[in-house]
Parts: C-alpha cells; sequence; structure tokens
C-alpha cells in the first residue's frame, strides 16, 4: 500500500512507515495512493465482521501483510460486536460501545496496536496522543504492558467526564497521562509541536495514536460495512449516515467505506457548538472560533485535524462537499435531544444524541437512517443521569477503574514543560 503526504505529494510511504511515523513532513497526514472500488461488496457484507474486515483491509494493503497476518491481527484486534438497534420505524443506531474501553475508539486503538506490534524494529517508540475523552481510554488499554513501548496521553483538565479520566488515568506502568491546562486544540497543538522537533523525534521515537494514524483510521471503515451489512438488502442504498463529528477522523472512515463502494446514500456531520465545519459547508469560510466546552465533550475540537482528508478525498472522487449533510446542536438541544430519544426508548449520551437528532431532522421519507452511537452513556453517568433522572449502573471495566486513584501529571499548555517531561 501506498500513501502520499497531503500537504507534501513528494513524501510517499508504505503502510507500515505511515503507522510507525504517524505524521508526514510539515505535519501532513497520509493518505492512500489508490482506493480501488471493492469487486463484490454484497458478497462481502454477507460474511462476519472479523473475516469481513479483515479481507478489507487486505483489499487496501495489498501485498503488504500476509492474509494469514491480517487475519491473526483482526481477530485480536475486534474481539466484540458492533449491532445495529432498531430505535423507531427508519431509523437504527449503530453501538460501538461493547469494547474493552466502551468507546468506538476500541476499534482503531486496537488495529494499530496490531500494527505497531507487527511493525515495530528494535528502536524506541513513544506513543503521544491527545484525547478529548475516548481516544485516551482506548489507546492507553490497547498498548498498556506491550514491551518497548511507551504512551504519553495529553487531556484538557477537567474538560473530560470523571469517569472517562479514571479509565485511562488509572493504569501507570507503560502508560503516562498529562491533564493539560488548557482545551483539545492546546493539547492538540502540543503534539503538532514535538513532531516538528526532529531531534525530539529521533529521541525518543515520537509517534501519535490519534485518529491521523492511518491504521487507526481504515480499522474504522470497518464498522460501517458491519452497520449496512446489518440493513435488509433492499435498504442499503437509502442508508444515510449520521456521524457526531469532533476531529472528522470517523466521517473519513465513513466517506473511504463509500468510495471502496459500501452502499451509503449520503453522510450527515453533527457536531455541537464548536461547528467550524458546518459553518464552512455553508459559507465557505473556514473560521475557527475559540473551542467551547460542552456536554459532548469528547467533540470539543474547533481545528478538526482530519477535515483536510475529507476535503483530499472528494476532490480526487470528484464528489461536492456542499453534498455532504451537517448539523450543529447546542447544550440545550442536546438536552432536549436525548429526552426525546429516551422517550423513544433508546437510552444514549451526549454525542450519540446530537447525531440521531440531526438524522431524524433531516432524513427523508424515502431513505433509513443510521446514527453512530460512539461510547457507552454511562461513561458521562453524571450527565445523563441528570438529565434523564436516572442511576445507570456502572458496567464492569468502569466499575473497576472508577474506584482508583488517578496517577496523571499537570502541566501547562507549555511546549517547553511537555519537552523536558517526554525526555525525563
Amino acid at each position: 500500500m501506498n500513501l502520499y503526504n497531503i500537504k507534501d505529494n513528494s513524501e510517499q510511504v508504505s503502510f507500515a512507515q505511515a503507522v510507525r511515523q504517524g505524521l508526514g513532513r510539515g505535519q501532513g497526514l497520509f493518505f492512500p495512493e489508490h482506493l480501488a472500488p471493492l469487486p463484490d461488496v454484497d458478497a462481502l457484507l454477507d460474511l462476519p465482521l472479523r473475516e469481513r474486515s479483515a479481507r478489507l483491509l487486505g483489499h487496501l494493503l495489498g501485498d503488504e501483510v500476509s492474509a494469514e497476518k491480517l487475519h491473526a491481527m483482526v481477530d485480536a484486534a475486534f474481539t466484540f460486536p458492533a449491532p445495529l438497534a432498531k430505535v423507531s420505524e427508519r431509523i437504527h443506531a449503530l453501538e460501538l460501545f461493547h469494547g474493552p474501553t466502551l468507546a468506538f475508539k476500541d476499534f482503531g486503538g486496537r488495529f494499530m496496536a496490531q500494527c505497531l506490534a507487527a511493525f515495530r524494529t528494535d528502536e524506541k517508540i513513544t506513543i503521544l496522543t491527545a484525547t478529548s475523552g475516548d481516544t485516551g481510554a482506548a489507546v492507553a488499554h490497547a498498548f498498556f504492558g506491550l514491551p518497548g513501548i511507551e504512551v504519553v496521553i495529553l487531556y484538557p483538565k477537567g474538560k473530560i467526564s470523571p469517569l472517562q479520566e479514571k479509565l485511562f488515568c488509572t493504569l501507570g506502568g507503560n502508560i503516562r497521562t498529562v491533564a493539560i491546562d488548557g482545551d483539545f486544540d492546546a493539547c492538540q497543538a502540543l503534539v503538532k509541536q514535538a513532531f516538528d522537533d526532529e531531534p525530539l523525534k529521533q529521541a525518543i521515537g515520537l509517534n501519535s495514536a490519534n485518529s491521523i494514524n492511518i491504521s487507526r483510521l481504515l480499522a474504522q471503515v470497518c464498522y460501517y460495512f458491519e452497520a449496512i451489512a446489518q440493513l435488509p438488502k433492499a435498504e442499503r442504498a437509502k442508508a444515510v449516515v449520521s456521524v457526531p463529528s469532533g476531529n472528522f477522523g470517523n466521517l473519513t472512515a465513513g466517506l473511504i467505506a463509500k468510495a471502496l463502494g459500501l452502499p451509503v446514500k449520503r453522510f450527515i456531520a453533527a457536531t455541537n457548538a464548536n461547528d467550524t465545519v458546518p459553518r464552512f459547508l455553508k459559507t465557505g469560510q473556514w473560521e475557527p472560533h475559540a473551542t467551547v466546552a460542552t456536554l459532548s465533550n469528547a467533540m470539543d475540537v474547533s481545528r478538526p485535524n482530519n477535515w483536510p482528508r475529507v476535503e483530499e478525498l472528494c476532490r480526487r472522487m470528484g464528489w461536492s462537499l456542499e453534498a455532504l449533510g451537517s448539523a450543529m446542536r447546542d447544550d440545550a438541544q442536546t438536552v432536549d435531544a436525548l429526552k426525546r430519544l429516551y422517550g423513544e426508548g433508546y437510552l444514549c449520551e451526549p454525542h450519540g444524541a446530537i447525531a440521531w437528532d440531526a438524522l431524524q431532522a433531516q432524513l427523508a421519507d424515502d431513505e433509513v437512517g443510521v446514527f453512530l452511537c460512539t461510547a457507552h452513556p454511562a461513561k458521562f453517568k453524571e450527565r445523563v443521569d441528570d438529565i434523564l433522572g436516572l442511576d445507570i449502573p456502572l458496567p464492569g471495566p468502569l466499575a473497576k477503574h472508577a474506584e482508583l486513584p488517578l496517577l496523571s501529571h499537570n502541566l501547562p499548555a507549555d511546549f517547553a514543560k511537555l519537552r523536558a517531561f517526554l525526555l525525563g
């Protein structure tokens, strides 16, 4: 598989190199040079999740990874289902929270860990990543205890849910967590500065596990196929998929699935008050505002890193950006949506509720809707309990970590301080 740097097309790398390197020159994102349509999508959709995913990823990677090895990697990573739950007559929820950290990031984080284990050399590897909530837990648990790999996770202090924090800041060992005095964009800016520091990169073998890493992105393509596979065949071409969007890796993966031939009619990018993309799609002006803290904190991103990949794919496929649906919901609208969705008999959390509300508002009479549920409601227990008057029981993984002490360090949003911490 050949990939190129979107910012500098002269930089071309293999999949293994892209996984190890994370970012290209000038903080450019790697993107597949070829996205050939799959030869028989209907037959592929008849297969079980793991067998289908191995074939799908094999189609993308070519002969870079043997079929036997890829099947083993997928079997080790995707050890949990992604069921499609019927919410109403024409709307379904794709539940992506049945993995070990109860969030959709388990798919990408665990597959990336398998890739790095397969591709690593004897050189030291330090994973540096920023999280607005769920990436941190997925990456921490996927890499916990792996020999030769250190993990450092930055997150905005006081701006993720307490249970999200407990799930990845209580592990210790090769997992170091840092609460940054700032928002997610400040954390992300620190990661970018680290990747621009060549001596630092070489000294600690820097890599990133954000959705900027191509291995995570390709893993996410797989669950879009799983969603459509669970729809009746007659409804697949009428499917509209609503994606709760923060850093826009999730939407990018869905669009790649469509480019490969998955029968999705269209997508809706649903954001919270951090609505840089919906405003851009309406006005054509890219004008990020200061990041606002919301009930749906994993989407509190005003400068989404993956948006250049969306633009690149649409350019290559000849798709108009105007065909991409979008919506913004503020906190008051999110609370209302969560209540109405619960009234339909489905317990959700703020991110999924935003995607559902955008979907039901934009779904035509002849269409079928799927919205992505990216996290278990219990990960936002305090907020959901308060809004819905419930007492959600904690699933096993959350109950276990809720009782453990936090092991996080605290740092200002200062690269010199972070650099010293990474080298220390």
